[in-house]
């Protein structure tokens, strides 16, 4: 029709503008902004953005303190209950690991552990704590100040993630079936038995061991997760359930003050391991102010009247704004930034494949080709992401020059006719005796509501159904969805690591509890299928990389073929920064280190 016409002419547009300007590293954006000055007093008086660090090499101003915001409140602190992308925002400036993620290039490099090796088949890991790695001073210890981590701290934490507990969202996704002695320990939890990883054991205050069932190419990226971030027993014995908003670790930054839902503050940490090229000590920020503002377009005004140095997540009407002001850039006194780049994330509606309706496979393949995905990536979304061809796993052109069969792919495309005869086949033609449905979304994503309102459209006009849309907060979200309580959901999954495998890790059948009255953390659709399960167990043990993604492919296209859930879109990512922050490159996880990153005065800005 003429109207799609005109919208698609508009996203060609869009899609010019992108070419043309966002594929650059960093553009630089004019905006009239009222710039206001931060201040932290209703928190701590002290944590003003004074600037008040030290120069670095060159007489090159490196502090201040760094004001983000997110959209939701955190659901936890806790590293082994961390299963959402604002706890891993925020804990991974408070917690480390042996290894951290490179922010630049997502590759690994060393964090408390200094260095490491492996014996010949990479079964045996040996990690070498640096000296002199120091928790953050707390209550918990009993002269208040933080004493040095030594490796039986690491063997604990470890420990503990191999315990069974109604919060772990992190047992399935790291050593579960990976390392020796772990899913024994597990078990034995379960029954009040407190059992050590046998596979994991302390050589001396600064060496441990892991051993691995079988050879695992993803090790190291495994390693770097939330659920192998280091924390003090002193802790977790004094807070127990309170963990989750009493973080004590030993990264770049500690928590002095916490609302929740409010703002939360960090501070320096003084005793921080960490230095650049140059000597410089780390962190160079003073502090961080996070603030919890849940409206996209709140959080854009904030932004653009100088009270926030960052925003990330972009939402579609927003968009020609930002890039309409390319055409009055000499009109503009004042400057932004666009980064952008491709996201390793996925956005998806999920079925619970153990609900009445959901159970059969023919109605999931129906609603699946009722979809228009090109429709909603174009229109819905104004080119701000790519259709969900493939399926779980993003086009990664690394991937797939590394044997990734995504052209092998037999995904969805728009087909009516045989979406209404999968209908017909499940048992309800034209739609007829279908139950009324509900579609749960989280609130706080800027598309959410609009993505979900053209679903529901679309499954109307196409199939005859009938959906509902019901929006609560993400934290409640999350646990109505982990608890099997919701039949039909909006998911999107972001990659804990560079790699196929960790999107399609959240089909495997191995995640789903036995009992179906439990959390399924990581199968949230509670799918299990076993030649899924056969294919994507024998890449773990596959050491050629052309192999191994050749056989993480078919496991997708059998996930395709049994469609436990519908890929909607791949996003990308966009984020907004000032012109005084530095150090602070995009990546394809959004994976933020802000030790590195650093604010000059607005005094001491280049003069245009």
């Amino acid at each position: 029709s003429t109207f799609f016409s005109y919208f698609r002419f508009l996203g060609y547009i869009c899609h010019y503008y992108k070419l043309m300007y966002l594929g650059m590293k960093k553009i630089f954006i004019p905006l009239v902004a009222s710039v206001l000055t931060l201040s932290l007093a209703s928190c701590s008086d002290d944590t003003k953005d004074s600037h008040s660090g030290a120069e670095g090499k060159g007489g090159v101003y490196m502090g201040g303190v760094m004001r983000l915001n997110e959209v939701e409140a955190f659901k936890s602190l806790n590293p082994i209950a961390v299963n959402e992308i604002v706890g891993f925002h925020i804990g991974g400036q408070l917690f480390e690991g042996l290894v951290k993620f490179d922010q630049n290039d997502l590759s690994i490099i060393p964090a408390i552990a200094r260095s490491w090796e492996s014996n010949a088949d990479q079964t045996e890991w040996t990690f070498h704590i640096r000296q002199g790695v120091k928790f953050h001073a707390d209550a918990c210890f009993a002269d208040g100040k933080g004493r040095e981590l030594k490796a039986s701290d690491v063997k604990y934490c470890f420990d503990k993630l191999c315990t069974a507990d109604p919060n772990n969202a992190q047992f399935d996704v790291t050593f579960k079936d990976r390392v020796v002695g772990a899913n024994e320990a597990f078990e034995a939890s379960k029954t009040g038995k407190a059992l050590n990883v046998s596979g994991i054991k302390v050589v001396n205050d600064t060496t441990l061991t892991i051993t691995l069932k079988t050879p695992f190419a993803g090790f190291l990226n495994i390693m770097a997760m939330p659920g192998c971030w280091i924390y003090p027993k002193e802790a977790a014995d004094k807070y127990a359930l309170d963990l989750r908003i009493h973080p004590v670790g030993t990264g770049p930054f500690y928590l002095e003050t916490l609302k929740e839902g409010e703002v939360l503050i960090m501070k320096k940490n003084q005793d921080y391991y960490g230095v650049d090229k140059d000597g410089n000590r780390l962190p160079y920020l003073d502090g961080l102010k996070y603030t919890f503002i849940r409206e996209k377009k709140a959080e854009i005004l904030e932004f653009k009247s100088g009270n926030l140095d960052m925003v990330y997540r972009l939402p579609v009407e927003i968009v020609p704004e930002i890039l309409g002001d390319l055409e009055h850039a000499k009109d503009r006194k004042t400057e932004f930034q666009i980064l952008n780049s491709t996201a390793f994330n996925t956005n998806y509606l999920g079925f619970n494949t153990e609900s009445d309706v959901f159970s059969k496979k023919e109605v999931r393949l129906a609603f699946n080709f009722a979809i228009d995905r090109h429709k909603i990536a174009d229109f819905t979304l104004q080119g701000e992401g790519n259709a969900g061809d493939y399926g779980i796993v993003p086009y990664v052109e690394a991937f797939e020059k590394d044997g990734y069969d995504f052209k092998g792919l037999k995904g969805y495309t728009l087909d009516v006719a045989k979406a209404k005869d999968y209908l017909k086949k499940a048992g309800y033609p034209d739609g007829k005796g279908f139950p009324k449905l509900t579609l749960q979304i989280n609130s706080g994503g800027g598309n959410n509501i609009l993505i979900a309102e053209v679903v529901q459209k679309m499954l109307k006009e196409n199939l005859n159904v009938d959906i509902e849309i019901n929006t609560v907060p993400f934290a409640e979200h999350i646990e109505q969805v982990t608890s099997g309580k919701v039949d039909f959901f909006r998911f999107a999954w972001i990659a804990d690591y560079p790699d196929p495998e960790t999107f399609l890790t959240i089909f495997y059948g191995q995640h789903v509890p036995a009992n179906a009255t439990e959390k399924s953390f990581i199968n949230y659709t509670r799918f299990k299928n076993a030649r899924f399960d056969s294919l994507f167990a024998a890449s773990f043990t596959e050491p050629d990389k052309a192999k191994r993604y050749a056989m993480l492919s078919k496991a997708e296209q059998v996930l395709l073929d049994e469609a436990p859930f519908m890929p909607i879109f791949y996003d990308e990512n966009y984020r907004l920064e000032q012109l005084n922050v530095r150090n602070f490159p995009e990546n394809a996880m959004n994976y933020m280190d802000l030790s590195v990153v650093y604010l000059i005065p607005k005094d001491k800005m280049p003069k245009k």
